[in-house]
């Protein structure tokens, strides 16, 4: 199984779909049942199964599923910011650096 996401030709439910399956790839990796990891979680039974077949869940479910399964680290490293590659990418980026997004058109 590829651990790693494509999001190039991917839509939301394919990502979620591909998060569901590894998470369940990790929860046997432990020998956990379904009920097992959502009690630790603390998370509902039919609310965990349902995302192992759907890729749907909550936020905060998805988080104390990570926390569980020792993998809350991770989140850390989604929409951090844009890592540079030269002097010039900065200096471009701060004459466009906006606080707010334009308003709709």
């Amino acid at each position: 199984m590829n651990n790693i996401l494509s999001f190039n030709d991917a839509n939301p439910r394919d990502v979620a779909m591909q998060i569901a399956a590894r998470v369940k790839v990790r929860r046997l990796e432990l020998n956990l049942t379904q009920e097992g990891l959502a009690s630790r979680a603390g998370v509902k039974f039919a609310t965990y199964r349902r995302f192992e077949q759907t890729g749907e869940i909550s936020l905060r479910g998805l988080l104390q599923v990570g926390f569980a399964l020792n993998c809350l680290d991770e989140f850390n490293t989604l929409f951090v910011q844009k890592q540079y590659q030269s002097l010039d990418d900065v200096l471009n980026e701060q004459s466009v650096n906006r606080k707010r997004g334009k308003k709709n058109e």
